[in-house]
């Protein structure tokens, strides 16, 4: 028998659905998302929870004039599959494949690129604007999740949007969940507000008998408005967005769609901002997301049958090593205290936050915040262990430099996922710390090479009484070279082998990499050198001025964009001190860097072992 689904293959198709078959057409998406997500892997159940309102989105939006723009963007999949896209699941967040998140390259659909959170109010606000300077009447909507809206650049948004009085309209998707559980004072706002659903019943109730007294009706309705901003304030606690100036609209049920296209159609006619509060549960449809929806939020390739990852993990990661580190030091150090931006259990502190409750803040998604609460409690005394993917503290970044590093603050921070992360892609990446922080004065940025390092970089940095930064990679740690582990010293790099004439230089993560590199040398009768830099920053100049003495080339590998890592350190040391050496930066070009898995981005950035020897091999020919 056909499916309905196969009906979607343009733009606005789902307009030609009948009615009546829009909930099976509902059931299908969840069908065809779940057979495919549990073969690439992906976000699935923010997408399951969001099936109901986005076909309502599109019902009511005309594509591509009308603008949708899905904050964060994880959640677009359904959006992606109405709009004509399904084929694409087939190599979803696969290299050369579709993206996971919206991308305008991709359709003209996608209104704004999206990956980070709390953006889209701030977008949609501009879209508005533009569209009302040029003479426009398209429709504009944002779609923020509760998480999200913890982020101040959403309420510096809404606030505008109130000041400029351009019709927008707003979804809020409450589902109680970003990443992890919602905490804070808007998660508790709203869930005041998910139990007065009977607001809106009442309010629509009332008007509707009173429109039906004879004669008097229409004046009765003017004189009850009147008197909605009392009555809200009775039922519904703070009425924080309407005190900003916002219309609020909700809360609704966000899987009846005939009830959201209402909605929305009401919300249409208001002049200004308007926000719509809608209910949905992450996960929707599939019993396993429902019940374990920060599980299913990001998912490998697993079976649809029992929810089991297919892939076997490979060991211990670097986020375990660092989360059994932090509990043997907190044990030991009472002024310890962890500090995560929504994401306890993707930074490795959900087990910090059992142990030790009182000395774990999550202050939910907020990254600026944190680091700015971290430099507070450094300057009263503590030792805060700020733990953020190394993609998302580029959010802090005036913090880092004015709140704690000016004041030379003993903040440490763990940039988790730092380098190459795979099939999340472009805005995940976590490429450009090295460059980002590297500039800042009063920072030490570390990087360690195994598991072992990162146990020893984490003592160093509770007594090392400074701000500190270490970078680590995703995935599984590496346990080579164990038996290399020289004492850690400001500034200084570890030589773990000597040889002549080639020097590799390796950073972190990409010391395995040097570490096959000299063995594919070997091939070539060339004895490389290898260090393990440890150091992004201080650089260790001393070493280099003495490597020059038996070599004549440095090979520098880093995990990091070129520009203003730590190859480019490397080569302003070269030129100052006029060494007679030629420098090969393996790094990122001046590149996003797309989605596809690790070691596919490795090669085809130049990362991988035999495309760094072969360079090496190449210039040694040259020379």
């Amino acid at each position: 028998m056909p499916k309905i689904l196969d009906r979607i293959k343009e733009p606005n198709d789902i307009k030609k659905i009948p009615k009546e078959e829009r909930e099976q057409l509902a059931s299908e998406i969840r069908e065809f998302l779940l057979e495919k997500v549990s073969k690439t892997g992906g976000h699935l159940s923010s997408n399951l929870g969001v099936v109901e309102l986005t076909m309502a989105l599109h019902l009511f939006l005309d594509f591509p004039e009308d603008k949708l723009v899905w904050d964060v963007g994880h959640q677009s999949y359904v959006h992606k599959i109405l709009t004509g896209r399904k084929q694409g699941f087939e190599n979803l967040r696969q290299l050369d494949g579709m993206s996971g998140f919206p991308k305008s390259g991709e359709s003209d659909t996608d209104a704004f690129n999206t990956g980070h959170s709390s953006t889209s109010i701030s977008a949609t606000l501009g879209m508005a604007k533009a569209r009302d300077l040029q003479g426009k009447k398209n429709k504009v909507v944002a779609v923020i999740g509760d998480g999200a809206l913890s982020g101040g650049m959403a309420y510096e948004a809404l606030n505008n949007a109130a000041r400029l009085h351009t019709n927008m309209i707003v979804i809020l998707n409450d589902n109680n969940m970003s990443i992890s559980e919602n905490v804070g004072g808007m998660a508790s706002y709203l869930g005041k507000i998910r139990t007065d659903i009977r607001y809106s019943n009442l309010k629509v109730g009332v008007e509707n008998t009173i429109l039906k007294i004879p004669k008097v009706g229409n004046a009765l309705v003017k004189k009850v408005r009147c008197s909605k901003e009392s009555i809200k304030r009775l039922i519904i606690p703070g009425m924080l967005f309407e005190d900003m100036g916002i219309t609020y609209l909700g809360p609704i049920d966000g899987h009846n769609i005939q009830d959201i296209l209402d909605m929305l159609c009401r919300a249409y006619m208001v002049k200004g901002p308007v926000l719509v509060h809608v209910i949905t549960k992450k996960g929707k449809g599939y019993r396993i997301a429902e019940k374990y929806p920060s599980v299913f939020h990001g998912v490998n390739p697993f079976r649809v049958e029992t929810g089991k990852t297919i892939s076997k993990k490979g060991g211990l990661s670097y986020t375990d090593v660092f989360s059994n580190k932090l509990l043997q030091l907190a044990k030991e150090n009472q002024r310890i205290t962890a500090i995560t931006a929504a994401m306890p259990s993707g930074t490795g502190l959900s087990a910090f936050k059992e142990k030790y409750p009182r000395r774990f803040i999550d202050v939910g998604i907020a990254e600026e915040h944190a680091v700015t609460f971290a430099a507070g409690m450094a300057k009263a005394g503590m030792i805060p262990v700020v733990a953020i993917y190394s993609t998302f503290m580029q959010r802090a970044y005036d913090q880092i430099l004015h709140d704690v590093c000016l004041g030379k603050l003993p903040v440490i921070f763990i940039l988790d996922r730092a380098g190459i992360v795979g099939n999340d892609g472009e805005t995940h990446q976590g490429i450009f710390d090295i460059s980002f922080m590297g500039n800042i004065p009063n920072l030490a940025i570390l990087a360690p090479k195994n598991g072992k390092e990162l146990e020893n970089m984490l003592e160093f940095a509770i007594e090392f009484h400074n701000p500190i930064a270490i970078r680590f990679p995703r995935g599984t740690v590496y346990t080579g070279l164990g038996e290399y582990q020289q004492p850690i010293e400001l500034g200084k790099s570890e030589i773990i082998r000597k040889g002549k004439r080639v020097a590799l230089l390796a950073l972190g993560s990409m010391v395995k990499h040097a570490q096959k590199v000299s063995e594919l040398l070997l091939q070539h009768g060339i004895e490389a050198t290898l260090v393990n830099v440890r150091f992004a920053k201080p650089i260790d100049e001393t070493l280099l001025l003495e490597l020059e003495k038996e070599h004549d080339i440095y090979v520098t590998m880093e995990e990091n964009v070129a520009w203003g890592g730590y190859g480019q350190q490397v080569s302003s040391v070269i030129c100052r001190e006029q060494l007679d050496v030629s420098l090969i930066n393996i790094a990122i070009k001046d590149m996003f860097v797309e989605h596809g898995k690790v070691y596919e981005l490795y090669k085809r950035l130049g990362l991988d072992p035999q495309s760094i020897c072969n360079r090496i091999i190449e210039l040694m020919k040259k020379k």
